[in-house]
């Protein structure tokens, strides 16, 4: 008997409206979410009324509600939205860099340094706030750290293998990279007079690389910076 295969049926007035109301309830959710991470820059999350929340936001409280059960709902919302992003959009941006570990690594902490810069009240708000969070929170948090490292511990291990590495403790070295990230963030005021996010990249990077490749192949890298 030979399988039949069904082509989709068409698209539907019902299907369009489903998505426009998804895509307008993510965006409602990103503005409350704004509002959150700005107002508790502003006060800190323990003086942040809801009022104050509706009131950036443009927004009724009750609006805030519909979304979020309560103020730590928001905190958690806020800080996991931000590790969400460094998750998501670590590993392709570093599939682009090619099959060279070195490369990959590279591309992986500047891709992690431009949502740090993207996001830099959001990341100051979780070193600030997280203990703020409740343990099944602080848990989450956790989760995503090491959900997030894992691509740049993976190519670190890989580069090792290859030869093109030293022989290192590959999860040390990739939360020493992204506390250098995260600098750009906590330490914006010092570092920006005199840095652009791409010349504070390239010049953490001519830090930690010679520590990191083997000496023979430190130079070939140095110059792709």
């Amino acid at each position: 008997m030979t399988a039949v295969t069904r082509s989709p049926g068409p698209t539907t007035s019902v299907d369009v409206a489903e998505a426009v109301r998804a895509v307008r309830a993510s965006s409602r959710r990103r503005q409350l979410l704004d509002a959150a991470v700005t107002v508790m820059g502003r006060t800190g999350f323990h003086q942040m009324s809801m009022q104050a929340l509706a009131d950036e936001a443009q927004v009724s409280v009750g609006l805030f509600y519909k979304y979020f059960g309560s103020k730590e709902d928001i905190l958690l919302a806020a800080i996991v939205d931000i590790l969400e992003a460094f998750r998501d959009q670590l590993q392709p941006a570093m599939d682009l860099a090619g099959d060279d570990p070195v490369l990959q690594l590279m591309a992986g902490f500047r891709r992690y340094a431009s949502i740090v810069d993207e996001n830099r009240d959001a990341v100051v708000l979780t070193y600030r706030e997280s203990r703020t969070l409740d343990a099944a929170g602080r848990d989450r948090i956790k989760e995503l750290e090491v959900e997030t490292s894992a691509p740049m511990r993976s190519v670190i291990t890989a580069g090792m293998a290859d030869g093109l590495m030293n022989e290192v403790d590959a999860d040390l070295v990739v939360f020493d990279l992204m506390m250098l990230a995260h600098g750009w963030a906590l330490k914006h005021w010092h570092f920006a007079p005199g840095y652009e996010l791409d010349s504070y990249v390239a010049a953490q990077l001519r830090f930690a690389l010679p520590t990191l490749l083997v000496p023979d192949k430190l130079d070939e890298y140095l110059t792709q910076i």
